[in-house]
């Protein structure tokens, strides 16, 4: 490999975002260029942001050199795969290990990005303050540098399970069921922040008994016109009456009121009145960007369906996908029909996977997504929204007030899983692995340093970390409480998708 080094910056399309990043981004740059020149490396800058992907494909197209992608926050995937797709120069994503400012989570979402079209990358990240001290990142970069890839242990990873009989059982009766009614998903728009790694389309998901029915997001603003304002009273009722604190005109919430919730409720009963009239099982809420400064942020209606306990329910979740990721919702869907097949309460979390640390002598994530994530991760108990309160979503983020949907996940076994493309098939990682119980203080310090608005979850996902950083493919997970592991192996593998077993020896 060559010794000179092209660095660029991935970026987010808003500006804002881009704008607070620059410190951080501007050091972990002086860092990595430390960092390579101590290995004998020379490099310079690909100039500013990469915001658009017309962008990617001007910045990036034309650049032979080894490449580098700085990753210091959330940024789009087509911001680093449409300038490189089609090459073969050393591409590496180099990441902080940051909650607040979460660069691994934009290297997971754009490594998925990379591995759905067949580019090949390598990623290194640190939790240094001095990059060239941290002798682990040191020695993946000098890999990378001296032969244009970085190779990791792949020990947690297998492509069978044992699986009992009980669960093979279990899981052919869901297959049957799906096999006599194809599971049919409303699509609420797609790709959502340019997640081109969530989105398998009809000619994939059909193959793995899964239907797609589009519905432009315009229509949730048509129907809610049509949705009377007694429902919406009579759901807001019902939210304030089965539990959930509202936190109204708090700091930075001015703004936040009855209205605000009343109006994310309209939207919510506007999304059931569609999944009534087209009779789907699921769906996925792409929301970001189109409906951003139009419509209030959608996560509470997307924990409301994500629970059983909600207005006008018919006793089951509504499996709902945030930013319609595919990749979550298929894997939901189907950990739902095996958690009911097993007597277990059918709720699935949506989350993103978002920073972790060293607690109690393993290593344990913190899971925080903005509202996907329904009431009984807060109570345990289906027929109350007890532990859910509800945040203005941050104003620099979303213009329009609205509230989020959060708590504290409750300890407890837990099986996740995830579906991704890889070689042009559909691919399922399943796992096993446990919500901790934290002590409130150090609880309290990391969600306070990720984004205290979003529903958190400590959870050990049962391998190290170094595997969830070097193989996981997405920066989401779908998360139930219960073991159906073995069952989601063999459900998976029966429905025709490839699988590969996430599991150390915990």
């Amino acid at each position: 490999m060559g010794t000179k080094v092209a660095i660029f910056w991935p970026g987010d399309y808003r500006a804002k975002p881009n704008e607070l990043a620059i410190p951080h981004v501007s050091e972990a740059t002086t860092q990595l260029e430390r960092a390579l020149k101590k290995l004998g490396r020379s490099n310079y800058r690909v100039e500013g942001w990469i915001t658009r992907p017309h962008e990617a494909i001007e910045k990036l197209g034309s650049v032979d050199d080894p490449l580098i992608g700085v990753c210091v926050h959330w940024f789009y995937g087509p911001h680093t795969t449409d300038g490189v797709v089609g090459k073969d120069n050393p591409l590496l994503l180099a990441s902080n290990f940051s909650g607040t400012w979460p660069g691994l989570v934009g290297l997971l979402n754009t490594g998925a990005c990379l591995e759905s079209v067949g580019r090949r990358f390598s990623r290194a990240w640190t939790s240094a303050d001095d990059w060239s001290a941290d002798e682990t990142f040191m020695a993946r970069l000098e890999e990378w540098c001296s032969t244009g890839r970085i190779e990791y242990a792949e020990d947690e990873l297998a492509y069978h399970a044992p699986v009992s009989a009980a669960a093979a059982e279990t899981a052919r009766s869901v297959a049957d069921d799906i096999r006599r009614r194809r599971i049919l998903a409303l699509m609420l728009g797609d790709t959502s922040m340019g997640m081109i790694n969530g989105y398998f389309g009809p000619r994939l998901l059909n193959k793995v008994g899964f239907a797609e029915h589009k519905v432009d997001q315009a229509w949730i603003i048509d129907r809610g016109r049509q949705v009377d304002q007694r429902r919406i009273d009579d759901a807001f009722d019902f939210v304030k009456d089965k539990g959930v604190t509202f936190h109204y005109g708090e700091d930075g919430a001015a703004d936040f009121d009855e209205s605000a919730t009343k109006e994310q409720l309209r939207d919510y009963l506007a999304v059931l009145d569609l999944a009534s009239e087209f009779k789907i099982d699921c769906l996925g809420w792409q929301y970001q960007l189109g409906l951003l400064p139009l419509r209030p942020p959608s996560d509470f209606a997307e924990g409301l369906l994500n629970s059983a306990c909600r207005p006008e329910s018919n006793g089951d979740t509504l499996v709902c996908s945030t930013e319609a990721d595919q990749g979550n919702l298929v894997p939901m869907e189907l950990m739902k029909r095996l958690l009911k097949a097993k007597g277990l309460h059918q709720a699935v979390m949506f989350h993103d996977v978002r920073w972790g640390g060293e607690h109690d002598g393993r290593f344990v994530w913190v899971l925080l997504n903005s509202g996907s994530c329904g009431a009984y991760a807060f109570n345990h108990n289906p027929e109350t929204l007890a532990g859910v309160h509800s945040y203005r979503q941050p104003a620099g983020y979303f213009p329009v007030p609205g509230g989020t949907f959060t708590g504290v996940s409750l300890p407890g076994r837990a099986t996740w899983s995830r579906a991704y493309l890889k070689g042009g098939e559909l691919w399922m990682d399943v796992g096993r692995g446990e919500v901790v119980d934290m002590p409130a203080a150090k609880r309290e310090a990391w969600w306070g340093g990720t984004t205290r608005q979003w529903p958190f979850m400590a959870a050990d996902l049962g391998v190290r970390q170094d595997t969830i950083m070097a193989h996981y493919l997405s920066n989401h997970v779908a998360i139930a409480y219960g073991d159906i592991f073995g069952e989601m192996v063999a459900l998976s593998q029966a429905l025709g998708f490839k699988v590969r077993v996430v599991a150390g020896s915990r």
